[in-house]
């Protein structure tokens, strides 16, 4: 894989001069039609070795590119705020919406790859975080984006020549560090370590484009070139066709599904709901300020019809957490903004940092939901959507969130008289519209994409907690008591 990038390439200056004006030409063309039409993004990621010149090719992309159309993201050295987050949060941030170039020096390979060099990883660790982000992958070009990644490459003896002529002129001396030499002393190890994460991870919807680096000229056409023949390519043909990784569900041959079989029934008395609710608040409370919490994040997912009293039970949590530390994000229709980038990405932004506590009221359950009963989404994409957000939820579990998901579940008649009792209160009129009427009509097909969410995302890292919902205060007590559970078993 490497051998052929280790051979001496050479183009001479005359040839660079000449290759040159027509490659920014059509550069720059491919950016505009990209930038005016926003068909898609670009995300390229520059890897390489220690001196392979990655800071050169990226000065020289701004250069030729218009530099106002493109996000450089260095993700080396993750900020406090970072560290306090999953892993991916600092890149899924990064991403760049719809007709932009985002080019990732430092990517998100950084972190596994050095860790397995220096002996803080297992194979078999190393190959889990790959596969981690293979899934990433094939979700950003799933959802349109066109990746390319590059490996600059060099042999050892290329390596100890460029860094000792970097070293010698004042000018450059500043570029080489003790880092630097260290890693071309463990070169094998280095270059062992990545040519397996370049194998795992090559892919046709994500290809590694290993560049013989030695040459400056040679290297900076390779990359030019390859950019904008894919650039060209992909705004000539249609967008690829998305892989499916669900069949479309079928319901049971009986017609029985989860939800047939919640029992509605249960109820708690004023005087009791009062007793339990200020026990379990205060139980909340208490788990919050714990030392062993400040390790964790705690995501709540809240769905359910409309009218379930997901705002009230909302209410009650927010009520027993320091308000500091809770931040409640309201899931309507996408902005122009999200609808430019993957779906997730929305998500991703508001997850909390430790010792934090994020409650979704609706989430990114929308797609199997909503999107998928109004016709939002095409099938392929809520299709696609269920292994998405299990691998988003795994991601969030295995980075140490607490992740609870609720549904309140409802009736059709306490719905009804929910909605009457909106109309005809002053203060709760605000509550009901048009959409909660025409919802109600497709109360069979919102139950069917319900039945069809539990049973394809409730797994065992992210399962879902049903709450009989037509007594607000019995579901209320409930969802405190499922939340202290969760947590307690978290904290050991």
């Amino acid at each position: 894989m490497f051998e052929a990038a280790e051979i001496k390439h050479k183009v001479d200056k005359a040839t660079f001069a000449r290759e040159e004006p027509r490659l920014r030409e059509t550069l720059l063309a491919a950016q505009k039609t990209l930038a005016e039409k926003k068909p898609f993004e670009v995300v390229i990621l520059l890897a390489g070795l220690a001196g392979a010149g990655k800071g050169d090719v990226l000065a020289t992309l701004n250069e030729w590119l218009d530099p106002r159309q493109v996000d450089t993201v260095d993700g080396d050295d993750a900020t406090d705020e970072e560290r306090e987050r999953p892993y991916m949060w600092r890149f899924w941030r990064a991403l760049p919406p719809k007709g932009r170039i985002g080019v990732f020096v430092h990517t998100w390979y950084g972190d596994p790859v050095a860790e397995r060099i220096g002996g803080d990883l297992a194979r078999a660790a190393l190959d889990q975080r790959l596969a981690e982000i293979r899934r990433f992958e094939r979700m950003l070009a799933d959802e349109g984006a066109l990746v390319l990644k590059f490996w600059l490459h060099f042999s050892k003896k290329q390596q100890k020549k460029r860094l000792a002529k970097l070293e010698k002129r004042r000018a450059t001396r500043w570029r080489v560090t003790k880092e630097d030499w260290a890693e071309h002393k463990r070169y094998g190890d280095v270059v062992a370590v990545w040519r397996h994460a370049i194998r795992t991870t090559n892919q046709a919807h994500a290809p590694w484009t290993v560049v013989a680096a030695a040459d400056p000229e040679f290297r900076m056409l390779t990359v030019a070139k390859t950019l904008a023949a894919a650039l060209e390519q992909r705004l000539a043909g249609p967008r690829q066709l998305v892989t499916i990784t669900a069949p479309p569900p079928i319901p049971p041959v009986d017609g029985k599904r989860l939800l047939d079989v919640v029992d509605l029934s249960a109820r708690l008395g004023p005087h009791e709901y009062k007793r339990r609710l200020a026990a379990l608040q205060g139980r909340l409370n208490a788990l919050t300020r714990e030392k062993r919490f400040r390790r964790h994040g705690v995501v709540l997912a809240f769905e359910g019809p409309d009218a379930a009293g997901k705002g009230g039970a909302i209410r009650r949590v927010a009520g027993a957490i320091d308000a500091r530390f809770f931040r409640i994000v309201p899931v309507a229709a996408p902005t122009d903004e999200e609808r430019a980038h993957p779906y997730l990405w929305r998500f991703w932004r508001h997850l909390p940092r430790r010792g934090h506590v994020t409650i979704f009221d609706r989430s990114w359950y929308g797609r199997v939901l909503v999107e998928r009963v109004e016709g939002f989404a095409e099938q392929d994409d809520w299709l696609r959507a269920y292994n998405e957000i299990n691998d988003f939820e795994e991601d969030l579990v295995g980075d140490g969130v607490i992740l609870v998901k609720f549904w309140l579940a409802i009736g059709q008649r306490e719905q009804l008289r929910r909605f009457r009792e909106r109309q005809t209160t002053g203060y709760k009129r605000f509550k009901i519209g048009p959409d909660d009427w025409r919802n109600r009509k497709k109360w069979e097909a919102y139950t069917a994409a319900a039945n069809d969410m539990f049973e394809r995302t409730s797994t065992g890292l992210a399962p879902w907690t049903i709450v009989p919902a037509d007594d607000k205060r019995h579901a209320r007590v409930a969802v405190l008591e499922a939340i202290c559970k969760r947590i307690e078993k978290a904290l050991g």
